[in-house]
């Protein structure tokens, strides 16, 4: 049915026969099944519309009208948040260490409630000053701590006792309350217990709010081993911080690496396309294995009677995939700066790092897997041949093994250079390679090379930004979350990055296989599309480290 004409006039109105015909039901199986709602109106509902006492009623707020507001509203705003766990909310005691690990930690805690005892806010108050990343997460949790305390006069009677509500800073995944120890508790330790010290008093207090709040569960969160194997002993309730944990365990860590079943062809190859450009050959595949897949990805499969495949996931579209072959660096016509790669992830780990498409790549693996060793050598072969970046910047966390060994002096690169023995003796690797060149040549290449890489502290890294730069973060097992953002966040256009680490060699206190910053990059960057990860298996520096790996 045509639409009625519009008004000829300016604020005229159309005639109540052009309101009939609209409103009139069609025949069908629609009016059929169901009857219209117009038959059951009186006829003179419909002439009165524009009746001005009839346009007034209309006009008017009926109070259905809030009910059907409701209905079309989200189901966000309308439904209440779902609490992960069942039963009365907790109350966990802060110990200082979590909030000097994490600033962040009050707000962690879901619908449960947060305690802080005062000899917490004195020890932050004693760690607040200085340059270190403790001071500086001391002084975040205490301006949190302002803001939240400022939100107690804007509400007129309430009281700090009453509990703070820990959303009302905007951080609405917090749904429960922060209580800070306004009254003396009555504190009974057992005798062989020092009073005097911090953690006993944080361990009191525990125990007299278990007494208080007889019918709640109190928990003590701290990061101090110790300081829960003595809450466990007098009977407390005591747990780790894991909200900074980007895995619970090590070993679920995104490798960069799938093997393909042994029927991959016969359940992918009927459907299967291929073709070839660029010297490589692409496979569009479509099956049951995509949905495992990930952009830059290494899928291998190695059969007996077979040619191997090792290929890169390069694209993925709805159910399909491209699978993309790599190229062979275990040929010696394709060395890196005289480099090839001796095993698989090796492989897979140099077509990372010499993709100019690829800006971030982070590699894991045990001692003398080569991790270093490839990444300078497609380092200097993309400076000094391809010309592809403009220098070489390595950085890495001076977190000493043992004993410091105190005052370095020089200037910064000086200073750094007792913490890259493990750049200098790979360069002599590579030099070596250079058979040909003669002494006076190699001499002359190592100058040549040392003037292309820079060291640099990562405690100068703050407000840097490196165009065309090629960036190695070396031992980066032992960076907090924080500091691997501020690191990647330097990089400007035409910068590549790449992390080398060995996450079973943490050197950092509180940091763990599960909290590490390197695991917190690498789980976030798998399946970015210029990103991409290996973590390498067989170590290849010489039968001895090899052994002593295995059996020590």
């Amino acid at each position: 049915m045509p639409l009625p004409k519009p008004p000829a006039k300016r604020a005229s109105l159309l005639s109540p026969s052009d309101f009939e015909a609209q409103a009139a039901a069609r025949p069908g199986k629609r009016s059929a099944a169901r009857p219209s709602a117009a038959a059951d109106a009186p006829a003179p509902a419909v002439m009165d519309l524009f009746d001005s006492s009839a346009a007034a009623t209309l006009l008017a707020p009926p109070p259905i009208v809030a009910v059907s507001q409701a209905a079309v509203a989200p189901a966000s705003q309308q439904r209440p948040r779902k609490p992960r766990g069942s039963g009365p909310a907790k109350l966990f005691v802060l110990d200082t260490n979590v909030l000097m690990h994490d600033p962040m930690s009050l707000f962690r805690f879901d619908e449960h409630d947060v305690y802080l005892p005062m000899i917490t806010l004195e020890e932050l108050d004693d760690h607040k000053k200085g340059m270190s990343e403790v001071a500086r997460n001391a002084r975040q949790v205490s301006r949190d701590l302002d803001a939240l305390a400022a939100t107690l006069s804007r509400k007129g009677t309430v009281e700090m006792s009453d509990g703070l509500a820990l959303a009302a800073t905007g951080h609405r995944e917090a749904a429960g309350k922060l209580f800070f120890q306004t009254t003396l508790l009555n504190v009974s330790l057992p005798a062989g217990l020092p009073q005097g010290k911090a953690d006993n008093q944080i361990l009191g207090v525990v125990q007299a709010l278990r007494e208080v709040h007889a019918g709640r569960e109190v928990v003590l969160v701290s990061k101090d081993i110790n300081m829960r194997i003595k809450a466990r002993a007098l009977g407390l309730a005591a747990e780790d911080y894991f909200n900074d944990k980007t895995l619970e365990d090590g070993d679920l860590l995104y490798t960069g690496v799938l093997q393909l079943p042994a029927d991959f062809w016969d359940r992918h190859g009927k459907t299967m396309e291929s073709w070839n450009q660029g010297g490589l050959t692409y496979y569009r595949i479509s099956g049951p294995m995509v949905p495992l897949l990930l952009v830059n990805q290494f899928v291998f499969l190695e059969a007996p009677g077979a040619a191997p495949l090792y290929a890169k996931v390069a694209e993925i579209t709805g159910k399909t995939a491209v699978l993309r072959t790599l190229k062979e660096y275990t040929h010696a016509k394709n060395a890196v700066w005289g480099v090839t790669a001796r095993n698989r992830e090796q492989n897979f780990s140099l077509n990372l790092l010499m993709d100019p498409e690829c800006d971030f790549v982070t590699l894991t693996g045990t001692a003398g897997t080569g991790k270093t060793l490839m990444t300078l050598a497609a380092a200097l072969s993309q400076v000094m041949d391809d010309r592809r970046y403009t220098e070489i910047i390595v950085t890495r966390v001076t977190v000493p093994v043992g004993e410091d060994i105190g005052y370095l002096p020089g200037n910064e690169e000086e200073k750094m250079n007792p913490w890259m023995g493990a750049l200098d003796d790979n360069l002599e690797v590579l030099a070596r390679s250079d058979g040909g060149a003669g002494e006076w040549g190699r001499a002359a290449t190592n100058d040549l090379v040392r003037s292309k890489i820079k060291i640099k502290s990562m405690a100068f890294m703050r407000g840097r930004t490196f165009l065309n730069k090629f960036l190695i973060i070396d031992e980066a097992q032992n960076l907090t979350p924080k500091q691997m953002k501020t690191l990647i966040t330097r990089a400007g256009p035409g910068t590549k990055i790449v992390c080398l680490g060995n996450l079973a060699q943490i050197d950092t206190p509180y940091l763990t296989e599960g909290s590490s910053g390197l695991t917190y990059a690498v789980d976030r960057f798998k399946g970015w599309p210029h990103g991409g990860h290996v973590t390498l298996a067989r170590g290849e520096r010489s039968r001895l480290a090899d052994f002593a790996s295995d059996v020590l």
